[in-house]
C-alpha cells in the first residue's frame, strides 16, 4: 500500500522557517518524483516543488524559488522542504505527492498524502 505521510507544519511569524517532511512507503522510492503542492482557501492547487529520487534534479515554482530548497534522503525514503523567509502568501495546506514523472503539473500525480497546514501570520 503506498503511504505519504506529511510532518512538520504549524504557525510561524513572516520571516521564519519550517521543515516539511514526506516519508514514503509502498512503492520504489528511487523509481518516483516526489513533489510538494499548497492549496489555499479558494484557491487552485499549486505546484511549489519536486525532486527526482534517481537524479536529484529539482525544480520550483517562481514564487518560492530563492526561498524553499527540496532534498531527498534516500536511505530513509523521505523529502524535505526546508522553506525560510515565509510569507503570508505562503499560508496554506502542503501536500506531498509521488509520481513517475518529475513535474509541478499536480493533475500528474498518481499518489497523495493527507497534507500538513502552514500558517504564516504577519
Amino acid at each position: 500500500e503506498v503511504q505519504l505521510v506529511e510532518s512538520g507544519g504549524g504557525l510561524v511569524q513572516a520571516g521564519g522557517s519550517l521543515r516539511l517532511s514526506c516519508a514514503a512507503s509502498g512503492f520504489t522510492f528511487d523509481d518516483y518524483a516526489i513533489g510538494w503542492f499548497r492549496q489555499a482557501p479558494g484557491k487552485e492547487r499549486e505546484g511549489v516543488s519536486c525532486i527526482s529520487s534517481s537524479d536529484g534534479s529539482t525544480y520550483y515554482a517562481d514564487s518560492v524559488k530563492g526561498r524553499f530548497t527540496i532534498s531527498s534522503d534516500n536511505a530513509k525514503n523521505t523529502v524535505y522542504l526546508q522553506m525560510n523567509s515565509l510569507k503570508p502568501e505562503d499560508t496554506a495546506v502542503y501536500y506531498c505527492a509521488a509520481d513517475l514523472l518529475v513535474t509541478l503539473a499536480h493533475y500528474e500525480y498518481d499518489y497523495w498524502g493527507q497534507g500538513t497546514q502552514v500558517t504564516v501570520s504577519s
